[in-house]
């Protein structure tokens, strides 16, 4: 018998976070490795009523497709793909790795010219998702790979999946229906705020939020999730901070980044390890070097880093930042082809003030 616990996840993919319905056309993008959660997501979506169409990927193939494209095959976009980004009702994405290194081969401007030829599909998917045309989710299938990154064993790993998105729990949907609940009570808190201010030992950083909404993210677009978040005014992120954990993007880990902002733009960044890797990706496109996104964690059940942004930026006791696209339903405007997130650990000496007024003590809301 397979783990019951798979089954759950699928529900929660199918059922909560992107509520399929009859007629649907749902997109479903993954990994062969993760064929068992996919088989259970794809009877879920047939008992729905749902239309699936699947796509299948290995990193293998990922890999000799960009160190093999030429120029003419990187701008090239597949109208199979195009149909997908402008007519699918849901996707779902579910990713999986047999080695979450493997692009680090890979020439970093390849992979900046690749992200860039697929610019329009990106807006598009952002356009829709900010419409409610497209709905979209995404998970992780616990596999070996990562379970080595997390430094776990896969039984352990598997453990820590199920446990971050309710999978284990009687009632999963229920589950995140209470984390959504408790959240709502944040964002209603933070609406009509206009400046926020992050102090402790890695930050000290000033931000505007004015007229810009939280989103209470329970695990409608990521599973799991547990965080509230904005897109700042463009122009008015200013000061410093260090992000305590690697930022990890398309497989290159990029450790001790520190960031400085004036008047919203990245003037100064540094890193420990991979800064060329860093500067070529916020020198990508005008967009890169400002803020799309300031989030804060609320997962509690996840305190251990993974090295899967999925769950890292989730940790309870956090806060992130992403550079490069913002969020267009709550009025971010900053266009760019990446978003990419990094995140700082508040549990120790550190606050966020909003309007002068004491919200988060130590990794934990005070409000």
């Amino acid at each position: 018998m397979g783990d019951p616990r798979i089954e759950n996840l699928a529900k929660i993919l199918v059922q909560y976070s992107t509520k399929v319905k009859p007629g649907d056309w749902v997109w479903i993008e993954s990994n062969i490795i993760a064929q068992p959660l996919v088989k259970e997501v794809v009877r879920h979506v047939l008992k729905a009523g749902g239309r699936p169409t699947l796509q299948f990927s290995s990193d293998d193939i990922t890999e000799i497709a960009l160190q093999e494209m030429n120029e003419d095959q990187i701008q090239w976009i597949s109208p199979v793909d195009k149909i997908l980004y402008e007519q699918a009702d849901v996707r779902i994405v579910i990713m999986a790795s047999s080695n979450t290194r493997v692009l680090t081969g890979v020439d970093p401007k390849k992979m900046q010219a690749f992200g860039l030829a697929r610019r329009s599909l990106f807006n598009t998917y952002m356009q829709r998702s900010a419409s409610g045309s497209l709905r979209w989710t995404l998970t992780q299938y616990p596999c070996p790979a990562y379970a080595q990154d997390a430094d776990m064993s896969l039984r352990e790993y598997e453990d820590f999946v199920y446990a971050a998105t309710f999978a284990d729990q009687p009632d999963p949907i229920q589950a995140w229906i209470d984390v959504e609940q408790k959240q709502q009570r944040l964002v209603e808190w933070l609406k009509g705020k206009q400046e926020v201010v992050v102090r402790g030992p890695n930050c000290d950083l000033k931000l505007s939020i004015a007229g810009r909404s939280f989103i209470n993210s329970t695990a409608t677009h990521n599973v799991p999730s547990g965080e509230i978040y904005t897109s700042p005014l463009e122009d008015s992120a200013n000061g410093w901070i260090r992000f305590t954990y690697p930022a990890i993007h398309l497989g290159r880990e990029v450790d001790g980044i520190e960031l400085e902002f004036k008047d919203g733009k990245v003037v100064n960044a540094r890193a420990a390890k991979n800064e060329d890797y860093l500067l070529a990706m916020l020198d990508s496109d005008a967009g890169a070097r400002y803020l799309g996104e300031f989030a804060i964690g609320t997962n509690y059940s996840i305190q251990k880093f993974t090295r899967s942004i999925l769950f890292d930026e989730k940790i309870g006791g956090s806060i992130h930042l992403a550079v490069g696209a913002g969020f267009p339903e709550i009025g971010g405007k900053n266009e760019s082809s990446i978003h990419w997130d990094m995140i700082c650990d508040m549990r120790d000496n550190s606050e966020i003030w909003v309007d002068g007024e004491l919200f988060y003590k130590n990794g934990q809301f005070v409000v």
